[in-house]
């Protein structure tokens, strides 16, 4: 009886599988962060410069319709996204679907996902590198 329970065992998956799986979770990830900072960033401050100061809204106000925007362009990109990551050779990971279930595979994803996107929204930063002399000349303004 214990061998037919041991055949049913499945051996938890291998290092190189756990890192498959975070870089299947993590390339992905980086891409909608990357997007959705840069798409915020960009679209707040333009709307903090233009709508903001005819309404009179304040930062954090023009920060969240940007969010907004970023968001609905988020939900238009994202299976660009996921067919860009496919086209760069990312395979889905070689698992037996209770390997897929195990809690080594679930944590690997989640960290990927986790630090994909915190890679991605870093990177989607950029914008800030052009706003400072629209920001310095609305100051001038007021």
């Amino acid at each position: 009886i214990l061998t037919s329970l041991e055949k049913l065992e499945v051996a938890p998956p291998s290092p190189g599988q756990l890192k498959h799986v975070f870089f299947h979770n993590a390339l992905p990830f980086v891409g909608f962060g990357f997007l959705d900072n840069a798409i915020m960033i960009a679209a707040g401050t333009q709307i903090e410069l233009s709508i903001g100061v005819i309404l009179g809204i304040s930062t954090m106000a023009g920060a969240a319709l940007g969010n907004l925007v970023s968001d609905l362009a988020g939900l238009g990109l994202a299976g660009y996204v996921e067919a860009l990551a496919s086209r760069l050779g990312l395979s889905i990971p070689d698992l037996t679907p209770k390997q897929a279930d195990m809690w080594q595979t679930r944590l690997s994803a989640h960290l990927g996902k986790a630090i994909g996107v915190t890679v991605g929204c870093i990177l989607g930063m950029f914008p800030l590198l052009f706003f400072g002399d629209e920001e310095e000349k609305l100051e001038e303004k007021n």
